[in-house]
């Protein structure tokens, strides 16, 4: 393995038999790397501003740029993505941009001319900076300044804990190096420790194909607990030496299919924008504790957590918005968070600024954001729309009205950080004090019913299969020893979706025939017979599962009375 080199002088001097990074699977030496820092650095000093914002797709790409702007001496900010909106803030933040996507005056490039081979100077730890952007507890976009002796130390304790056992592994990675996590394990952790950068992995099929020699992978929750039985992950238990995953908590059931794929438990890596790494864990038990990096220090104050740390910018105790217990020992674990900064896959999400979105929309009087604990963790809006949003809605649809809203929050937010489930109402769900409660809103998401798989639908007859989600609002106390489907909700739901298969008179008359063989239990999946009996006006139903005939009966209509 290549020696060590501190973060301040990975620049200094040119290395050519240190691998930076892997290029169509060739290796691109330090020396030709220190070549496109030099090329970057006389971009940049001939530029009058102090702060810019490189952003570029590349790693590597990137990692030039990078020590190009500290090296002339600017102060770069780390955008973590070049949408329009994202954009526009930072003008009045930088006074430039470099890499994918710009354009303007204000963007900077890579000089042409063929730079020299002198050796330079050392970075300064105390003066070279990194601005890099969170939610922070008020949940607006917040800038945190990082010295370059925070994020050395940081980069220190990763080599000290885990250094050992990666060797000379080349570093793959599905996280952004655009984002302080990726930036440290893709980029600085590499360069510092010798180790080869790769491409960016975005599939598994790609991380598959790319395990052909001793790695380690920088991943997330959302890739580890997606991995497909159905590849050969041979390759990966031969070769991979660590997997790391942040930006949000890995479940034990997704933890442990990645060991038996992988061949290595994945080890998690707990911390913020603001305070750099925090501890770490692994599932080898039912309840892993978090243990802490090397000279970090913490404690639980009021239910909190608690943390002294050479990642801060200060030794003082810093307060977060964390949670925890001590595990009597020498660990804690965590209990959840205190604020309304919530992770939807490892992208932290500010519930109340996607409030303050809306509600500076003409469409919405009143907004509230939450979270539906599903499956996939899912954002979920209730609207009271205003005057103009009401005659829109119903004008439009519920549909259309909900993508005007989720594509008005695309400049600032991506895809994962927008509204999935959408409910509008006249009023928010309030209790006897006043209060809106998240279980009042939660309880809007409920269907009643659910949705319809349409298997036949002709002009007199339709078929259609439902399966009987046990979260259905309509189980709700029916009975409390076991749940069973509402006769009902039976009826309902067959007249219902016989208006949307027939053209049906308005008017109902009365029920005939109407039996009910066997009770229906949540989970069950069940076809619904329908048939529309025009010369009787009648609608036939009948409902069947692989248990047999549940309900069956005939209902009557007619035309509104005159």
């Amino acid at each position: 393995m290549s020696d060590w080199i501190a973060l301040d002088r990975i620049a200094t001097r040119p290395l050519p038999d240190r691998a930076v990074a892997l290029v169509d699977g060739h290796a691109l030496d330090h020396a030709a790397f220190r070549d496109r820092v030099e090329a970057w650095r006389d971009a940049f000093a001939a530029r009058t501003g102090q702060p810019w914002a490189p952003y570029f797709d590349d790693a590597v790409a990137f990692a030039a740029a990078l020590y190009g702007a500290w090296h002339a001496g600017k102060t770069v900010y780390l955008c973590g993505d070049n949408l329009p909106e994202t954009v526009s803030r930072l003008r009045s933040e930088v006074d430039g941009f470099a890499g994918d996507g710009f354009s303007g005056d204000d963007v900077v490039v890579a000089a042409a001319d063929n730079p020299g081979r002198e050796a330079w100077t050392p970075l300064d730890e105390d003066t070279t900076r990194l601005v890099v952007f969170t939610s922070g507890s008020t949940g607006d976009a917040t800038a945190i300044d990082k010295r370059l002796s925070q994020l050395a130390r940081e980069v220190e304790a990763l080599q000290a804990t885990f250094g050992a056992a990666l060797g000379d592994s080349v570093v793959h990675g599905t996280v952004s190096h655009q984002h302080i996590y990726g930036l440290l394990f893709r980029v600085l952790w590499p360069l510092a420790s010798g180790r080869a950068i790769a491409p960016r992995v975005f599939f598994h099929e790609e991380i598959v194909a790319a395990l052909d020699r001793p790695a380690l992978l920088v991943s997330s929750p959302a890739h580890l607990k997606r991995m497909p039985d159905s590849l050969d992950w041979s390759n990966a238990r031969i070769h991979l030496r660590a997997v790391f995953s942040s930006g949000g908590a890995l479940l034990q059931d997704a933890a442990a299919t990645a060991s038996r794929l992988l061949g290595v438990t994945p080890t998690e890596i707990y911390g913020s924008s603001e305070t750099g790494g925090i501890a770490w864990r692994q599932w080898h038990d039912n309840a892993p504790v978090w243990h802490a990096l090397p000279d970090v220090d913490w404690r639980i104050v009021d239910d909190h957590l608690e943390i002294s740390s050479p990642h801060l910018p200060t030794r003082q105790w810093w307060r977060s918005e964390d949670r925890a217990e001590s595990d009597g020992r020498n660990g804690f674990r965590l209990k959840g968070r205190a604020d309304r900064i919530v992770k939807i896959e490892e992208r932290r999400v500010s519930l109340g600024a996607l409030e303050r979105q809306l509600l500076a929309m003409p469409e919405v009087a009143e907004a509230r954001v939450l979270v539906l604990p599903e499956t996939r963790t899912q954002l979920a809006a209730v609207i009271v729309p205003s005057a103009a949003g009401a005659a829109q809605l119903a004008a439009d649809g519920r549909r259309v009205f909900a993508r005007v809203l989720h594509d008005a929050l695309a400049s600032g937010q991506d895809a994962v950080a927008r509204p999935r489930r959408w409910r509008f109402v006249d009023a928010l769900p309030m209790n006897a004090q006043g209060k809106v409660r998240e279980a009042d809103l939660r309880a809007l998401f409920r269907p009643e019913r659910p949705q319809p798989d349409w298997l036949s639908r002709e002009d007199a007859k339709a078929d259609l299969e439902i399966v009987l989600d046990p979260e259905l609002a309509v189980f709700d106390g029916h009975f409390p020893q076991i749940a069973i489907l509402p006769g009902v909700a039976q009826l309902d739901w067959a007249v219902r979706w016989g208006r949307e298969a027939f053209a049906m008179p308005p008017r109902f008359l009365r029920m005939e025939n109407l039996k009910f063989q066997r009770v229906l239990r949540p989970g069950t999946r069940v076809r619904l017979h329908l048939e529309w009996q025009q010369a009787k006006s009648a609608l036939v139903f009948r409902y069947q599962s692989e248990h047999g005939a549940h309900a069956s009966g005939r209902v009557i209509f007619g035309e509104d009375a005159a």
